[in-house]
């Protein structure tokens, strides 16, 4: 039972509005803290976002990304891709981090931000790319991809 209340914390889900002030320092939600931890992983993440993983999480990202090929050159840029990219952070008194420069301009963050549990995860997105975003693509043609993947609602 007490496996159940640990992989629990680990999910993130929900969205949450905040921003980024003028020394680049974000407020995670406190939702997300626990799960997170004093210290985690942000990275450039798919779509115009940041990705932030616990340093779990990271771990087992950064072994399946050390079993590719290298040989294979798309493996090798998948791979510079999140990890070139990638800076630890840890959290201030105030629940806060220090966001890099290069971080903040890949994801385009200058003021009003998103944050988004991703189950594993979360995104960090600039507000307006977030809702940019979600209104494009049909929701039913993709879920009737995923159905094709196996996943069925």
């Amino acid at each position: 039972m007490e496996v159940l209340v640990l992989e629990a914390k680990r999910m993130f889900n929900g969205e949450y509005n905040h921003t980024v002030d003028t020394k680049g320092r974000l407020i995670i939600p406190t939702k997300f803290r626990d799960g997170l931890g004093e210290e985690f992983k942000v990275t450039r993440g798919l779509d115009g976002c940041l990705f932030a993983f616990p340093l779990g999480e990271w771990e087992k990202f950064e072994e399946q990304l050390r079993s590719l090929p290298l040989t294979q050159s798309n493996a090798r840029r998948f791979t510079r891709f999140f990890v070139a990219g990638a800076m630890s952070c840890e959290l201030d008194r105030q629940g806060r981090i220090l966001l890099p420069q290069s971080l903040r301009e890949f994801a385009g963050l200058e003021k009003d931000v998103v944050l988004t549990g991703m189950i594993n995860r979360v995104e960090i997105w600039d507000k307006q790319r977030w809702t940019d975003y979600n209104a494009s693509g049909d929701m039913d043609d993709i879920a009737e991809q995923m159905s094709q993947l196996g996943l069925n609602i």
